[in-house]
């Protein structure tokens, strides 16, 4: 189980203590059915600090924690987290054609580690993440991405949609990677400040996404299977930015 690879932190005191403190969590799964004056204030803070969370039966906490879990076990984050605003100053600041990516229904974290490690290696500054349903950052992510997940910026947004309408009103072009449009890769630009959209293998990207795109782009594909891995996706549209940006 994948959650068994992660850093965790149980009981009610201690976690209470850790979100008081700033300690940074990745979700926090509370038993179902609690109840008291602790648990309504964990709760609160979990709220105010935007930590996701979730209820679930007593019976899934006892088979991850040897000891008194006393209903509650945290997640530490493997990653120190930046805020959207924050991503967004950093990146301008580092580059006058900043690169991000935002994934949007990648659930593999062995994809994501390889997509952040892509995106390091082309230059890029970030990488944007939802806070739920998204791939877990945890220590195997960290591994796949050679450690880039520790260099660029990381964010975790409550909502993919507001994050990408800020980055369109902070002069980020949105292009989505998508079979969805007739235009290649090599037709749309992206020599200026960019966001590149990335969607599950499954379903692509949301339908709420594509909308607020600037500009859909389509890899070519000439052989009988008709779609890339995502991380290979994603590293071919990250590479085919520095071509424009480099004019080689």
């Amino acid at each position: 189980m994948e959650e068994k690879k992660m850093q965790y932190l149980f009981g009610m005191h201690p976690v209470l203590e850790a979100v008081k403190s700033g300690k940074k969590f990745d979700k926090v799964l509370l038993k179902q059915g609690l109840e008291g004056q602790q648990f309504r204030e964990l709760l609160e803070l979990l709220k105010i600090n935007e930590i996701p969370f979730q209820f679930v039966p007593g019976e899934r906490l006892s088979r991850a924690v040897r000891g008194s879990h006393q209903g509650v076990l945290a997640y530490i984050s493997q990653i120190d987290y930046v805020d959207i605003e924050q991503m967004v100053n950093n990146a301008l600041a580092r580059s006058s054609s900043p690169l991000l990516v935002i994934l949007d229904g990648v659930s593999d974290v062995r994809n994501l580690g390889a997509i952040a490690r892509s995106l390091e290696c082309a230059g890029g500054q970030g990488v944007i993440v939802p806070a739920k349903g998204g791939a877990a950052i945890n220590a195997d992510a960290v591994k796949a991405s050679a450690g880039a997940l520790m260099r660029i910026d990381t964010c975790k947004v409550p909502n993919l949609r507001v994050a990408a309408y800020y980055l369109k009103q902070s002069g980020f072009r949105l292009v989505a990677a998508t079979e969805k449009t007739d235009r290649l890769i090599y037709d749309v630009d992206m020599t200026g400040p960019c966001a590149i959209i990335m969607g599950s293998e499954g379903k692509g990207i949301s339908q709420s996404m594509l909308e607020l795109a600037d500009d859909k782009a389509a890899i070519p594909m000439s052989g009988e299977i008709t779609s890339l891995n995502v991380s290979v996706a994603a590293a071919v549209m990250m590479y085919e930015a520095v071509r424009q940006r480099t004019g080689r």
